[in-house]
């Protein structure tokens, strides 16, 4: 899996999968409720919603997740779009894209303030 200068999940996509409706409302819970501590500027609260590899991306010289969460270019608006394929997700909200994989029992956001680019991978703020 290459999470480092762009996002790529280490699965192929062959057809359509279909998703049950319950991980399609989980995913869309997980990263508004995430997008919504951005907003409330609540930094503890979007990182505690970060995959550990991700917070732990963001906590470099001496600075604590909380506080550089809170400086990242990440659009906050509402869900717009939620793609499930098995334990990866993707949810298109503000104008970019909030990547989330499964995280025991729930689901946890592993890149956020994502934007497409052509014939690459997505470029994240944060990533995993």
């Amino acid at each position: 899996m290459r999470w480092r200068g762009g996002v790529a999940f280490g699965f192929v996509l062959v057809g359509a999968v279909s998703c049950s409706s319950v991980d399609d409302r989980a995913v869309a819970d997980e990263a508004a409720a995430f997008l919504r501590a951005l907003q409330k500027g609540d930094g503890a609260g979007a990182c505690a919603r970060l995959l550990p590899r991700a917070a732990e991306s963001l906590e470099s010289g001496g600075k604590a997740c909380a506080d550089e969460v809170l400086g990242l270019d990440v659009a906050v608006g509402g869900v717009r779009g939620v793609e499930v394929w098995g334990d990866h997700a993707l949810v298109r909200a503000g104008g970019q894209a909030v990547f989330l994989s499964r995280w025991g029992p729930g689901w946890r956001v592993a890149a956020a303030g994502c934007e497409a680019r052509p014939d690459e991978p997505y470029a994240c703020e944060v990533e995993a």
